[in-house]
Formats: C-alpha cells, sequence, structure tokens
C-alpha cells in the first residue's frame, strides 16, 4: 500500500496529510481566522468589522462562513457530492501533543513508558482498537499477556451498568443536574464506580456532558446534567473523583458540540450533521464542562459522532490535538464512540487513540502498513498505547485485587453463569436520597402538599405503575431491558438505532408502557429491582388505612367525588438516536385537564427526560401542586412517597427553563434539520451555532421573555430569606494579570484557578419546616450575557435559623476567551454579583472591580 492509499480516507474537512507548514503552531492572525474562519478577503473583513459595532458582545460572526441551512439559489443547484468546499472550517492542528506525564500522572507515566518500551509494533496497535469479546463488556481492549497486562472492559453507562444482572439503577444525569447537591453527585459516583470495579469493568462509559440541551428536544439530554456549562462543570468535577476513586476510568463524552441525534450518524451519500460552532462559543459554553472533567483527572475522553465545523468529531485535529491535548493538557486517551471512526491515518495523526468496538478496516494491519510506509510516525501510535497503559497504571487497576476485564458481565444472562452481585447495602441511602432531591415541586397552591391522611386518594395516568415486563428477552437488535425501551417498547428504539426508513410510526413523545427511571438507549441502567410510584403509594394507604380507587388506561376516566385528592401520572420520553417530537403532548394534556375538571385537587407528577411545556394546564384552579419529578432510577416510588407524605422536604431546582410556548425558545426547540429546498446540503446537513452562548435563561435574558419557571427554581414546604451580601476582591496584582501565566496542568494554565474574589451571605428558614435551600450566585461579566451561574451551595437549615454560604470566584469564573490572543482574558470593569434562589429571583445584588 502506497502512501496515498493510506492517506485517502473520506469525510474530513481537514487535510488528510499535514505538510510541514502545517505542522507548526499558527500565527495569531491564523488563530483569529481559525476562531472566524470566513476572514478570508477584505470584503469578508469590512462586513465583520460592521457586524461588530452593530452586536453588541461580537465572537459569532464566523458562523458567517459555514453554509447556512438555506442558500440562496439551492432550489436551482445540485447537492454537493464531496466535501473539498469545507477543507479548512475546521483548521488543521498537528502534530498530536504526546503525553508529558503532568502532575499526579507523573509516575504512572514512567511504568507506562517502560512497558511500552517493551512492546513490538504490532503489540501496540493491537492496543488501539477493540477486539470481539466473549464477556458482556461494550467494549474490550486486548491483553499482552507476556508483559502482564490482562486488557480492559469497557461499559456504559453513566446511570449504572447496563445490560446485566445485580446492580442498581441511579439517578439519571437531569435528575442528579436537578438536586444541586454537588456532595449527592459524589456519593452517587462513588457506589457506581464500586459496582462497575466489582463487575470487573475497567472504564465507565460516562458521565456524559454533551449534548448541553442547546436542542431543547435533544434525544439524549437527560444523560447530561444541565443546560448550563458552569452547573454541568462542577457535577462532571465531583462524578469524575467519585468513580475514579474507585479505581475505575471515566469516559466524559461526547466530545464536543454533539447537540442532536438527528443525522448524528453518516448514512451515505449523507454525512453526519455539521456542528458549526465559533471559537469563542466553543470555550465559553461547550469546552468549559470538558474543562473541570479534564481539571478533575478524567482518564478518558470519547470523541463523539457527527462532524465539527465539517470535520468528524474523531478525526477532528482542531478538537483533539489543539483543544484538548495541547490546550487542557489532556493526559489520557481518546476513545471513538462506538463505530464513529471514519478514517485510518486522518484520525491517528488528529488525535484519536482508541477505535470502538473494533477499528474495522481503518486500523489493525492497516495502521501497522501505515507506520511502516511513514503515514503514521511510530511516535504517535507509542503515545497512543503510552496514554492507555498510563491510565491503567494511575488507577492502580494493576493491583491483583482489580478484578479480570468483564469478570462480572456474562455474555448472555440467560444461560449459566456465575453470579457477581455488585449491590452493597451502602447505596442504599444514595439510591433513596438521590431519587428524592431530583424531583421539583413547581406549583403548591395553598399547601396542597404535604398530603398528611387522606381518606380517598383517587390516581390516574401511564406513568404510575411499573411496565408489564422487566426482563431480558434476547433477540434483535435491541433488548427492552438492555436499552431502557419497556415504556415504548424494543421496536422504536431499534428503529432509532439502525434507521429503518420503513418504520412507520412517530417517534413516541411519552412512553404509555409504564413509568420511567431513565430515557432509552445505551445510557439506560439494568435495575434489579423497581418501586413504582402506584406500588409505594399502596402500601402508604395500606398503613393509613386510606381508600385508593385507580385508572391508568383512560384518557377521561370518571372521578369520585369525595376524593381527596386526585394525582395523575405522565411522563416524557426520550431516546438515544433520534429526537423528542414535541414538547408537550395532547394525550396527558388532555387526561390532566379531563381529571382537573372534576376533581378540585388535582397533583401532577411527571416523569420527564427533559424541559416539558405546561402552560395548556398549569393554571387551571384545580390543579395544586405539579412535580417534575425527572429519571430517579430504581428507587422513584418511595422517593415519590416521601415528598408527598411530607417525610422528605422537596429542594430540587430546574437545571433547565420552562417556556410558556415553545417559539420562546426560538430555533433552538428542536434539531436542525434540511430544509425541503436546500438540495445543496442534502448530503451535508448543517447546523450553525449562530446563537452563540446565549442558551437557555442566556437567552431568555437576552430577549427579556418571561419564563414559566426559571432556570434554578424549586419550592419547599418552607420558605427562605437571603441576607447579609459581602463581596470581596482580590488585591494581588499578580493575579489580577489580563491573560493566566501558569504552568500547564490539567485542564490548562494553573492560575485559571486562583480565587479573585469571595462572596457570602446568609440563607435563613423562615418557615416552620427544615428543609434544604440552594443558594445560587450569578455574575455579571462585561461583554457578555447578563447574568451567568458562578456558584452554588445547599444548606440544610432548621425552621427559625441561618446558614451562611459562601462561594469563591476564580479568574476562570471571570474571563472571557480572547479569539485573537488564544487565552483566557480578564478584563478591567465591574462586575455585577446576584444571589438568590433562581435566575429570576435574585434578591441580593453586588458588584466588584477588577483593575489589571
Amino acid at each position: 500500500m502506497s502512501k496515498t492509499d493510506v492517506s485517502a480516507d473520506t469525510g474530513t474537512a481537514e487535510h488528510h496529510k499535514p505538510t510541514m507548514s502545517e505542522q507548526k503552531k499558527p500565527s495569531v492572525w491564523q488563530r483569529v481566522q481559525a476562531g472566524l474562519p470566513f476572514l478570508k478577503t477584505k470584503k469578508r473583513i469590512i462586513i465583520v468589522l460592521v457586524v461588530l459595532v452593530v452586536i453588541i458582545g461580537g465572537g459569532l460572526a464566523g458562523l458567517a462562513a459555514l453554509p447556512s441551512k438555506k442558500t440562496e439559489g439551492s432550489v436551482d443547484r445540485e447537492p454537493m457530492t464531496d466535501d473539498s468546499f469545507f477543507y479548512g472550517l475546521s483548521p488543521p492542528v498537528y502534530p498530536s501533543p504526546e503525553m508529558e506525564g503532568l502532575g499526579a500522572w507523573s509516575d504512572a507515566f514512567e511504568k507506562a513508558r517502560d512497558m511500552v518500551g517493551e512492546m513490538t509494533l504490532e503489540e501496540k496497535v493491537s492496543l488501539t482498537g477493540g477486539i470481539r469479546s466473549s464477556t458482556g463488556c461494550a467494549g474490550l481492549l486486548p491483553p499482552i499477556r507476556r508483559l502482564r497486562f490482562p486488557g480492559m472492559c469497557l461499559h456504559d453507562a453513566g446511570q449504572g451498568l447496563r445490560n446485566t444482572d445485580f446492580v442498581n439503577a441511579y439517578p439519571a444525569g437531569i435528575h442528579v443536574g436537578a438536586s444541586w447537591n454537588k456532595p449527592l453527585a459524589r456519593r452517587r459516583a462513588k457506589a457506581m464506580g464500586s459496582e462497575f470495579r466489582t463487575k470487573g469493568v475497567n472504564v465507565l462509559l460516562g458521565p456524559s456532558i454533551g449534548p448541553m440541551g442547546r436542542v431543547v428536544s435533544g434525544g439524549r439530554n437527560w444523560e447530561s446534567f444541565s443546560v448550563d456549562p458552569y452547573l454541568t462543570g462542577v457535577f462532571v468535577h465531583e462524578t469524575v473523583n467519585g468513580v475514579q476513586e474507585e479505581g475505575v476510568l471515566t469516559s466524559v463524552k461526547h466530545f464536543i458540540a454533539n447537540e442532536q441525534e438527528t443525522n448524528r450518524l453518516q448514512k451515505l451519500p449523507r454525512e453526519a450533521v455539521s456542528s458549526n460552532v465559533d471559537d469563542k462559543t466553543m470555550h465559553e459554553f461547550y469546552l468549559w464542562p470538558f474543562q473541570d472533567a479534564v481539571h478533575a483527572g478524567s482518564a478518558n475522553i470519547m470523541c463523539s459522532y457527527q462532524r465539527i465545523n465539517n470535520s468528524y468529531g474523531c478525526q477532528n485535529s482542531k478538537t483533539m490535538n489543539g483543544l484538548l491535548k495541547d490546550e487542557l493538557g489532556f493526559q489520557g486517551w481518546v476513545v471513538s464512540d462506538w463505530d464513529a471512526q471514519h478514517a485510518g491515518v486522518a484520525a491517528a495523526l488528529a488525535g484519536m487513540d482508541v477505535a470502538m468496538p473494533v477499528p474495522h478496516d481503518y486500523w489493525g494491519d492497516t495502521l501497522v502498513e501505515a507506520v511502516r510506509n511513514g503515514s503514521v510516525p511510530e511516535s504517535r501510535v507509542t503515545d497512543m498505547v503510552t496514554r492507555v497503559i498510563a491510565s491503567w497504571y494511575r488507577l492502580n487497576q494493576d493491583h491483583e485485587d482489580f478484578p479480570p476485564p468483564g469478570a462480572g458481565m456474562p455474555m448472555n444472562v440467560q444461560e449459566p453463569h456465575a453470579i457477581v452481585d455488585a449491590r452493597n447495602t451502602s447505596s442504599r441511602g444514595v439510591l433513596r436520597d438521590g431519587a428524592v432531591e431530583g424531583h421539583v415541586l413547581v406549583k403548591n397552591a395553598n399547601g396542597a402538599l404535604p398530603l398528611g391522611r387522606p381518606r380517598l386518594l383517587s390516581l390516574f395516568g401511564y406513568s404510575a405503575t411499573s411496565a408489564r415486563g422487566m426482563n431480558f428477552i434476547g433477540g434483535g437488535f435491541v433488548d427492552p431491558l438492555a436499552f431502557g425501551a419497556y415504556p415504548v417498547g424494543w421496536e422504536e428504539v431499534e428503529a432509532g438505532f439502525t434507521m429503518k426508513e420503513d418504520y412507520d410510526q412517530d417517534w413516541s413523545a411519552i412512553g404509555l408502557g409504564g413509568t420511567m427511571i431513565s430515557g432509552g438507549g445505551s445510557g439506560a441502567p439494568s435495575p434489579s429491582t423497581l418501586i413504582s410510584p402506584f406500588e409505594a403509594i399502596k402500601a402508604q394507604a395500606d398503613g393509613d388505612g386510606t381508600a385508593l380507587l385507580w385508572d391508568f388506561e383512560r384518557g377521561d376516566p370518571g372521578v369520585h367525588a369525595e376524593s381527596d385528592a386526585c394525582l395523575v401520572f405522565g411522563n416524557v420520553w426520550a431516546s438515544e438516536s433520534y429526537d423528542r417530537p414535541a414538547l408537550y403532548d395532547d394525550y396527558t394534556d388532555g387526561l390532566i385537564l379531563n381529571v382537573a375538571s372534576r376533581c378540585n385537587n388535582t397533583m401532577v407528577v411527571l416523569h420527564n427526560a427533559g424541559p416539558r411545556l405546561v402552560d395548556q394546564w398549569i393554571e387551571h384552579s384545580n390543579v395544586t401542586a405539579v412535580l417534575f419529578a425527572h429519571l430517579p432510577g430504581q428507587d422513584s416510588g418511595n422517593a415519590l412517597v416521601s415528598i408527598l407524605y411530607g417525610g422528605a422536604n422537596p429542594s430540587g431546582k430546574l437545571p433547565y427553563t420552562v417556556a410558556r410556548n415553545e417559539s420562546d425558545y426560538a430555533h433552538l426547540a428542536g434539531p436542525d434539520v434540511l430544509l425541503p429546498d436546500d438540495r445543496v446540503h442534502a448530503n451535508f446537513p448543517q447546523s450553525n451555532f449562530s446563537e452563540g452562548v446565549y442558551v437557555d435563561y442566556r437567552h431568555f435574558d437576552r430577549q427579556g421573555i418571561e419564563p414559566r419557571f426559571a432556570f434554578g427554581f424549586g419550592l419547599s414546604y418552607t420558605s427562605f430569606a437571603f441576607g447579609n451580601l459581602t463581596v470581596q476582591a482580590s488585591r494581588n496584582a499578580s493575579t489580577t494579570a489580563p491573560y493566566p501565566t501558569g504552568p500547564l496542568g490539567e485542564g490548562g494554565p494553573q492560575d485559571l484557578w486562583a480565587v479573585l474574589a469571595r462572596v457570602s451571605a446568609d440563607v435563613r428558614n423562615t418557615g416552620a419546616v427544615a428543609g434544604h435551600e440552594v443558594a445560587q450566585l450569578y455574575v455579571g461579566i462585561p461583554g457578555g450575557p447578563v447574568r451567568q451561574l458562578r456558584g452554588f451551595d445547599k444548606p440544610f437549615v432548621e425552621a427559625g435559623e441561618s446558614a451562611a454560604v459562601e462561594f469563591e470566584l476564580t479568574r476562570r469564573d471571570l474571563s472571557v476567551w480572547d479569539v485573537g490572543a488564544q487565552k483566557w482574558h480578564l478584563q478591567n470593569g465591574t462586575y455585577g454579583v446576584w444571589v438568590g434562589s433562581s435566575s429570576r429571583d435574585l434578591p441580593l445584588e453586588g458588584e466588584f472591580a477588577i483593575q489589571n
């Protein structure tokens, strides 16, 4: 095979074989053009200058050169048939930075170098891709037995182990985000990490922090924590630390700007959708939580399916070489999402380290030949494998007490196998607490909740009961339990995964098959047990002597006139491989209104995998209480009962904004799809992130739109007041230089985490019930959004008592990305500070100045 043959991989917007000039660091002007890729002509430069005068904030104009969804005259033009038009929109960054053993990686790096130094080229290449396995591991790296390396098992997911037995189903990412509880997130992560380790899983394929919720109806938003990069970053930091403390690698995903399921996969002649993001938005929004993951020491990052500025995520040198390994100093290894590799040489040179589940024809023997004919330097392969082995040492997986890869993961649980019970009684508390704290009470008229001891309760709605089956059945591409498909049926989820064009049903908005504890897809866990809301309420009613009536089938049920309360249970289904069809559904809205028309104390519980519009019924006088119950995991029913009956005081807050109408989200409500008259881009669908950082509450604040329920909103059974705000800025001139000057570490220059200001306040419980309150700190950075979350704390406060909350603001928290300098810029000016209980309820206000 010639060099030309090896290099001629398709599907990238970069030149596959970098020239010597491309391997050099870009100049300042090249970096400007990289962030604003349309600055190629004088005419376009003039246009930018005009636009920047008009648009406050700047930085978004770089999207102008990227193809829009509708091109003038596109009706008369034939579809593009190759991607050469897009070359350069994702700037080339070569060579791939080699691991340096920064910080805590030093010892592991030296051990890895020694081991890899003893490997042959073929042995090294064998560790750059997975192999077929006789275990239930989703991915498996092969062993090198002569060097006593046993291989590594990679498996889903961020909510608990998938497709296996004797494990727990933990609250989903969106549920953790709704808890706003940092210590609880760490406890959940440690419990999950322990189960993965016990089962012999070396790499937990999670947590997910992409998508970030740009597409409100995104099918995988439920796997991530929040629409806010700061909140998401805090929780990914806690999760990485918690899981890796148990000796299991986290594979933080999906890197990067992976915001919709629609057209996420290549289906030739159509390529996957391209997420077109300018440099400033990339850093201030989408890269932000990944920076927290790297700073926490995550040993693995998973690259994504879609294209980024028209270059596939797993062969994008700008994102992997430039952003991740160079700018953030990432010391771990990059693994492809499953079958996300589209090139051989291009992927290797761009910084991808391992292909999953197998390298197909791209690597393996082909990569060996590419090294031997000079297309890929052997040093690049050495670095790939050094990163893998170093992570194995870094997490102490070389110790004898770490189980063999996949030891507790049978290929087929229906066949006889040795039982490895990974559950631990110490996890019971985090399962319950986690389920409770992710519930968000958004309406409670006249103290309708808690219930007390009602005489008669009437229950309605499809999401109250367990699914009719919870079992592994085998057969087909998608097993219902393995992919969380019971609420809708495995056929739908399978159709999404396999892109079946003959699937003749619309995608489900709800899961009529039973209560939801997770969404669908590879993020779904396998619960060993499940207590549904109906089962838990029956047990409570039996002890209280409460009479129960129920109807979970009819959309217009009869209602007993003497019902003390009527509970209506609905849900919001979402799944990997397709996006939600709408932000509400008429069936559930009709059911709620039908019950409310006959019951003057109607309470709504929604198990929602994402934001859900409620304006059709939220102001009905008989709708007295509403709970967004999210996706609580296996303790769903017990957690709900403790809230309904006052055993627990609700403390969750929304990790997203609930709008009054879909149009309030503007074009962000649904995924970007090819317009019917856009023939030009039929084979290269485009998604232009022209809104920049103005996603969710930033968008609502900028446009002056009043939300139905604000980001960070949530009610309690008590009331709280805020007072005694103090703001103190640092006076140390060396820490307030315009740009960071510290040495590179994991996450970037280490002085990005220098504390420049401190904020404190008091939270007083002015009600009669003890409870948690989430104190939220927002900062107004000059030239940026009105407010951005930059701190939160969740103290428990006894009735009549006060608690102090303190926040530290770092250089990173207060900086903006300077596209020209390619650095975080700490600006001179006045910074606003607000503290309160949501993004729209901020009674405390202050400010401080930065002068450097």
